[in-house]
């Protein structure tokens, strides 16, 4: 028997006195957010290096040995999987002279070496091997070790901190309890990861976040119409912490979700995970999409699959919707990449000066006002409204 997410003892997310929309209303965005490349730089060091970001799935590194190379905006990073079943991380950069210690991914290391010169480093990223360690200052070597990157597991994800240990707190503090405990019902953990898909596109990494963060889109974009244009109208929006969520009714579903109140079954529910993580649950699987940036306007995007286990053999009608689904999500996605290839014909046009959010672009609005509350020198938190009747 296939898993069945369902809300349990969750908050409403629908019905008569849960609000549309939080109280941000309609706003404006400069234009600059995605083009300015001092800007970029900023937000490299004081926003994505000092949060919490999902690095890869927890099954891609089991056993010890195991290792996976991630790399992004001006970043390269290891992570391992210890002996005793916790991770290691560390930057991926020789302390003699800066190159690329570990070249990719892989299985059952016990040592990594730096093919320019030899440097040997163990899987915590300490120096062990010196080649005519006479010749070097003894002062200089005492110690060394390329420096630590925090890491954790939740959800059957590996996540990280590039700019180190302590630096943004404990993950479990990181994402909203309320969004953390909202998303927990799908137990990720439990899924296994069936696909990932990659593109490199010429937008800034905001674009593709501010992408999955909204439906007002869907319906010129996607073609929705008739009654899921109608039904979409009921969706609400809600913002906690650093995160924001939206969930949006299943075409032909209304009347049970309004009669259940269980989004989890019935509605389509998204949760930005800050900065770069959005997480789109339904009852049959999920996708988590990520936007990596590579320069102030280039993007890697990338879409993972997640589905629940089954047993060979059991519930063939599960596989066969869940497969189903998945090849549509994959072209829609594709519509929304292609979709870019206009945003980033404009983005540094004299024309494009505003960004004209509505209400309902309300999760966009308050990711944007973290990433400037961080970049200014803030935590990102205390910035959600009061939610009122949308």
């Amino acid at each position: 028997m296939v898993f069945q997410p369902t809300r349990g003892n969750l908050p409403l997310r629908f019905g008569p006195d849960v609000p549309g929309v939080p109280d941000i209303g309609p706003t404006t965005l400069d234009a600059d957010v995605y083009r300015d490349p001092e800007r970029y730089e900023q937000e490299r060091i004081d926003v994505l290096n000092r949060s919490w970001q999902i690095i890869c799935r927890s099954e891609q590194i089991a056993e010890p040995g195991d290792h996976h190379v991630w790399e992004g905006h001006g970043e390269s990073i290891v992570i391992t999987r210890r002996e005793d079943g916790g991770l290691d991380g560390f930057h991926n950069v020789c302390a003699h002279r800066g190159a690329r210690i570990v070249a990719e991914s892989g299985k059952n290391a016990r040592r990594f070496t730096c093919k320019w010169h030899n440097w040997a480093y163990d899987t915590e990223g300490k120096v062990k091997g010196v080649p005519d360690r006479p010749d070097f200052d003894p002062k200089a070597l005492a110690g060394l070790c390329s420096p630590a990157v925090d890491v954790d597991e939740w959800g059957g994800w590996v996540w990280a901190v590039l700019a180190g240990p302590g630096v943004a707190g404990p993950l479990k503090d990181w994402i909203a309890p309320e969004v953390r405990d909202d998303l927990a019902a799908f137990r990720m953990e439990d899924m296994k990861l069936v696909e990932k898909v990659e593109w490199e596109v010429d937008v800034n990494w905001k674009v593709a976040v501010d992408a999955f963060s909204e439906y007002y889109h869907a319906q010129a974009l996607h073609g929705m119409g008739g009654k899921e244009a109608q039904d979409a109208k009921h969706s609400t929006m809600h913002v906690y912490g650093r995160n924001g969520m939206y969930f949006v009714p299943f075409l032909g579903v209304l009347d049970d979700l309004m009669e259940t109140l269980d989004h989890t079954r019935y509605a389509i529910c998204n949760y930005l995970l800050f900065p770069t993580a959005v997480a789109n649950c339904q009852a049959l699987h999920t996708q988590v999409f990520r936007a990596v940036p590579l320069s102030v306007t280039k993007t890697r995007f990338e879409a993972w699959e997640l589905q629940y286990e089954t047993e060979e053999g059991d519930d063939p009608e599960y596989q066969r919707q869940v497969d189903f689904f998945w090849e549509i999500y994959k072209a829609v996605v594709q519509q929304d990449i292609d979709e870019w290839i206009d945003v980033a014909a404009t983005t540094h046009s004299s024309a494009y000066k505003t960004n004209i959010l509505s209400k309902r672009e309300c999760i966009i609005a308050h990711f944007h006002r973290v990433i400037e509350d961080m970049r200014t020198g803030g935590d990102g938190l205390g910035l959600e409204p009061k939610p009122v009747e949308g």
